[in-house]
């Protein structure tokens, strides 16, 4: 008999024999030893943890004024009588607040449009600068508005589209008539889409240029080899090396979708009237806050908060039909 032989009459199992032993799965760490290898990790999100504890879950308990007739100066959250979901009722049946939800989500879905792309090709133009003074530059420049308040934001489109701006000025200049856009209700929609474009797009290229600097350069070289061109290597390794982060950020921003700004609007309020300016945050400061109905404004921003939460829940189920992890994986 041959080695080879030998060897098989030792490695092979007979049919319907079991090999001894039971099977070994992950062994699981304890919570010590957890414990001991995390602790760092536990120290630096200490701080934050506070943070939000102190300024976010202990306030957050003060929804229940929602649910009350909440009166500050008589009887406080522990005073005030329960009167079940009478404010919510109030909330549906106002006018006001579904013209401010209409004019939110319309908003919201015309950025998601015109707006969210734009960071993201932006990034894709920095990432192709070959010169890493003239990129550094760029990126100082299209960052920098981000720092302006919305003040400074609001009185630099005024200067410029105002119906005394540079804008109209040029066309008067040529025998035409001038055009403010800054008071023009049929557009305000394309004006303060402009005014995030120009502040945050640039802020927001950061997260994608980072992505962009994980994939792997050896990628582009082995398409390149194989012919492909700087439209299919975009289309075929760039894209796909950013889709984790897009579909990341584009689940957050649904979730963000009632909170499209309060003080550029309330800027701009007087101007274009709350008819196309009335939008969820500026509903809750007039109707709530300056009105003293604390239980009805309260009611405004719970709900606020379970259309944000109910809109993360299902664009994360939708991210993972598609194979993507999300804003957290599947149990």
């Amino acid at each position: 008999m041959s080695a080879d032989a030998d060897t098989r009459s030792v490695t092979e199992v007979r049919p319907g024999a079991t090999q001894a032993g039971p099977a070994v799965g992950p062994r699981r760490d304890t919570f010590a030893a957890r414990l001991r290898r995390d602790w760092p990790l536990l120290v630096m999100a200490a701080p934050m943890l506070v943070l939000v504890t102190a300024f976010w879950w202990i306030p957050a308990l003060g929804n229940v004024i929602a649910f009350q007739d909440y009166n500050p100066f008589t009887g406080g959250i522990l005073g005030s009588p329960i009167i079940g979901f009478t404010n919510f009722a109030e909330l549906f049946g106002d006018p006001q607040f579904i013209r401010a939800v209409v004019n939110t989500l319309g908003i919201t879905a015309f950025q998601l449009v015109f707006y969210f792309p734009v960071p993201i090709a932006l990034a894709l133009l920095l990432n192709s600068v070959v010169s890493g003074r003239l990129r550094a530059f760029i990126q100082g420049v299209v960052y920098l508005p981000h720092f302006f308040s919305w003040v400074l934001v609001v009185a630099i489109f005024q200067q410029m589209f105002g119906g005394a701006g540079l804008i109209a000025q040029i066309l008067r200049d040529h025998g035409h008539s001038g055009i403010d856009w800054m008071t023009n209700s049929d557009t305000f929609i394309l004006l303060v889409t402009a005014e995030t474009v120009w502040k945050d797009a640039g802020w927001g290229t950061i997260v994608f240029l980072a992505a962009l600097s994980t994939i792997d350069p050896n990628l582009y070289e082995a398409a390149a080899v194989d012919g492909a061109r700087r439209w299919r290597r975009m289309w075929h390794i760039t894209l796909p090396g950013l889709r984790p982060v897009i579909v990341l950020l584009l689940i957050l921003r649904l979730g963000d979708a009632l909170n499209v700004g309060f003080e550029q609007f309330m800027l701009q309020r007087s101007a274009v009237g709350s008819k196309v300016s009335e939008v969820f945050d500026t509903f809750v400061y007039w109707s709530g806050l300056r009105t003293g109905d604390f239980g009805y404004g309260a009611a405004a921003g719970l709900f606020k908060g379970l259309v944000g939460l109910a809109l993360i829940l299902a664009a994360n189920r939708v991210a993972h039909a598609l194979g993507e992890r999300g804003v957290y994986s599947r149990s």
